[in-house]
């Protein structure tokens, strides 16, 4: 999403005496219009009933957004941002999409829950968890009397210097679409519309708007498109387009990846909105390609516009009716299901999803150190324990772009852990970032210390620009908008380590006490070469919500048994990922990045993707194929035990993935193809399964134009994480 396009929308509207006419007609479309009760059978001749009824200028209503007055003046003035809307009709029975964003709740309205950002939702790997959370997501929406959610990114993270990395799952592309098809039923339960995005290969933000991003056919649909099929094969209502350009066209009129792949090929019933300005640069283009709806208002899509092209014949009137059809016929199917429940405003920010926030944020740390069992803490035997870094104090819960929630509050890691001993005998010493004096007489007089250090919207998030690529020589530009509306600057990251304050400040804590914690707080990776070996315990905590420091402390002293695993590969330099130039206008992708890309080249990285400790230990054993030989239209269910070998209960992922030694077409070491959280009992034995179909082990082929399995030798791994040395193996045969 894109905030520029609203203050220029106002600009004009002035101008031209127009605003007081524009805010009366979006007045009237604020509240969901109720259908006819209708079957999803029943919606395609319903649809195509009224757009045959329907004027030019109906039509074209449609195919745009609007309300933009009112979106930028309460975004301007206020903490409670109006939705934008798109189309509809009363007289014609017709809703219109009524528009809410964001990946971590409601999108700066005052009150919202505050979930943890996305990628630490991936590091949770419990899907039934991110239902729960698109469930909550699709309340407060309806709450606030939004059909339309854009909680769903999903882009994937080929580089962890992306900048709006915290917003998706990982970098593995079955991983993020079973997540994020979780979150879809969530929302979508609601009877809320859910939209993914951005559609595609957007995993850059410094030059998203207008870069373009060149790959094979075989990288596309095999790498950077997988999770977004997944989605809408299991429903998905709506799709956004992404602003950045695809082999040299823009994705919002993109034909090959509109309609070739996302209509013909997939068979998507719904439609595609474009990402808010930007990102339709020809209307004829659009048209053509299949771009629904313009957002956040009509540019290329405005009825002279249209009526221009038709007259040139350019584009055909069946061309329009194509358009809006899909449009149509989605709105009224979810405007025809029925509530099971109200939508009260008492639902926005209640205690309910609360606890859900806080629970996500215990669920989805990721313990990656823990020498001599430092943690859990034991408050009964600890005296006092500082708090440093530079992060210790501060009220964040990820970047300041289209994501941004306003919760009612937002707990710190030193307040959770001053809420968590407060009628203990333990004493919390604080000492403020660049304190140097200060730091080194807490840290050495604490029996513990807790550093958190890491990221803020300055260093990573949306960057919400002027319209072009990022200008490397004046990175500071930003729109109008964005500065009045104290939007932050993000942008992608210039580096993965830590700034040189907090690095400072673990040597300083490590060098007078041996009992050091790190909590990292960031999007995706943060590099620890310069200073983990000082430390004996790490955790990886991301943006973790408003609850995030009550969450915290009860990891810390163990009420929560950390359980998350990384969504994402933590090299030991950077030198180990895939090329990274964020304001380069033409960038190539290659076929392998993150853990597949680690183990072509053969190279150790710090942190291995899925790799996460616990409190407990687990043993996985026993592996079983139902079979060692299967066909091309056989299933293979796989088995396998896990133990909890330790003295606390705990929750395990246990990982499967599929290698691929005798087969002759190039392919990855091993792709993740099946991932289970299990709660173990201390001591219990039980059982994880997974079921390999073949369309699992097919690989694209561009000559044919067709998915297909290599008949020869398959290997099975299955363990904790994508580290070979923690995998145990099978191979079976396809015939």
């Amino acid at each position: 999403m894109h905030l520029n396009y609203p203050i220029q929308i106002v600009y004009s509207a002035m101008i031209k005496l127009r605003p007081i006419t524009l805010f009366i007609l979006t007045l009237t479309l604020t509240s969901p219009i109720t259908a006819q009760n209708l079957a999803d059978k029943d919606a395609d001749d319903k649809a195509r009933d009224i757009v045959s009824r329907m004027t030019l200028k109906q039509k074209v209503w449609e195919m745009h957004g609007h309300g933009l007055v009112r979106f930028a003046l309460s975004g301007l003035f206020t903490n409670k941002l109006k939705p934008v809307l798109a189309g509809g009709n009363k007289k014609l029975g017709i809703p219109p999409t009524i528009f809410f964003d964001g990946p971590r709740g409601i999108f700066r309205n005052k009150g919202a829950t505050a979930f943890p950002v996305t990628m630490a939702r991936g590091a949770s790997w419990d899907p039934e968890l991110e239902y729960r959370v698109g469930v909550a997501m699709g309340e407060e929406n309806r709450a606030l009397g939004g059909n339309y959610s854009g909680a769903v990114c999903m882009n994937l993270l080929r580089n962890p210097r992306w900048g709006r990395s915290q917003e998706t799952y990982g970098e593995d592309p079955y991983h993020i679409g079973n997540m994020a098809t979780a979150l879809v039923h969530g929302i979508q339960s609601q009877n809320v519309q859910a939209c993914v995005k951005h559609f595609a290969a957007n995993s850059m933000e410094n030059n998203r708007l207008g870069g373009n991003i060149n790959m094979t056919e075989r990288t596309l649909r095999e790498v950077y498109l997988p999770h977004f099929k997944k989605v809408i094969d299991e429903g998905a209502a709506s799709v956004m387009s992404a602003y950045n350009q695809l082999n040299g066209e823009y994705c919002a009129q993109n034909i090959h990846l509109l309609q070739d792949i996302l209509f013909h090929d997939w068979g998507f019933k719904g439609y595609i909105t474009s990402d808010w300005q930007f990102s339709l640069r020809d209307g004829e283009k659009g048209i053509k390609a299949g771009m629904n709806v313009e957002m956040p208002g009509g540019h290329y899509y405005k009825l002279s516009k249209v009526k221009k092209l038709l007259h040139e014949g350019k584009v055909s009137e069946q061309d329009i009716d194509s358009l809006i059809l899909p449009v149509i016929r989605t709105k009224l199917v979810f405007a025809a299901r029925k509530d099971t429940k109200t939508y009260p405003k008492s639902l926005i920010g209640n205690q309910e999803h609360i606890a859900l926030a806080r629970e996500v944020a215990e669920k989805s740390a990721v313990l990656l150190k823990n020498e001599n069992e430092l943690l859990p803490l034991d408050k009964t035997e600890i005296k006092r324990i500082a708090v440093i870094g530079s992060l210790a104090d501060v009220k964040q819960t990820g970047d300041h772009g289209s994501s941004t929630v306003y919760p009612s509050y937002i707990i710190t890691p030193l307040e959770g852990i001053k809420q968590y001993l407060k009628g203990t005998n333990v004493e919390v010493l604080f000492a403020a970032p660049g304190d140097t004096q200060a730091i080194k007489t807490i840290c050495a007089k604490a029996d513990a210390v807790m550093v958190s250090a890491g990221m803020t919207y300055l260093d990573e998030g949306e960057y919400i620009g002027a319209g072009k690529i990022r200008d490397r020589n004046n990175p500071e530009k930003r729109s109008i908008f964005a500065k009045i509306s104290k939007l932050g600057l993000g942008g992608d990251r210039q580096y993965l380590r830590l700034h040189e304050q907090d690095i400072e400040a673990i040597h300083l804590a490590a060098s007078v006490n041996k009992k050091v914690i790190v909590c990292l707080v960031a999007g995706s990776a943060v590099t620890v070469e310069e200073w983990h070996q000082e430390v004996p315990a790490i955790l990886e905590t991301f943006y973790n919500g408003m609850e995030g420091g009550n969450a915290l402390a009860r990891i810390l002293f163990g009420d929560v048994n950390p359980s998350g695993k990384l969504p994402f590969t933590v090299p030991r330099s950077e030198s180990d990922l895939p090329a990274f130039d964020s304001y380069a206008a033409n960038v190539d992708y290659g076929y392998y990045h993150g853990y597949t890309l680690f183990d072509k080249e053969k190279k150790t990285p710090r942190y291995h993707f899925e790799y996460g400790l616990s409190y407990t230990k687990f043993e996985v054993s026993d592996l079983n194929l139902s079979k060692k030989e299967i066909s091309t239209a056989d299933t293979l269910h796989v088995k396998v035990s896990i133990k909890n070998t330790g003295p606390r209960p705990g929750a395990e992922v246990v990982q499967l993935y599929i290698g691929f030694p005798g087969v002759a077409i190039d392919r990855p070491v091993k792709l993740l193809r099946g991932f289970s959280k299990i709660t173990i009992q201390p001591l219990e034995l039980t059982h994880a399964d997974f079921s390999v179909s073949p369309s699992d082990l097919a690989y694209y082929n561009p000559d044919t134009k067709q998915w297909e399995i290599e008949k020869g030798a398959y290997k099975i791994y299955v363990g904790n994480s994508s580290d070979e040395k923690s995998l145990i193996t099978q191979t079976f045969t396809i015939r």
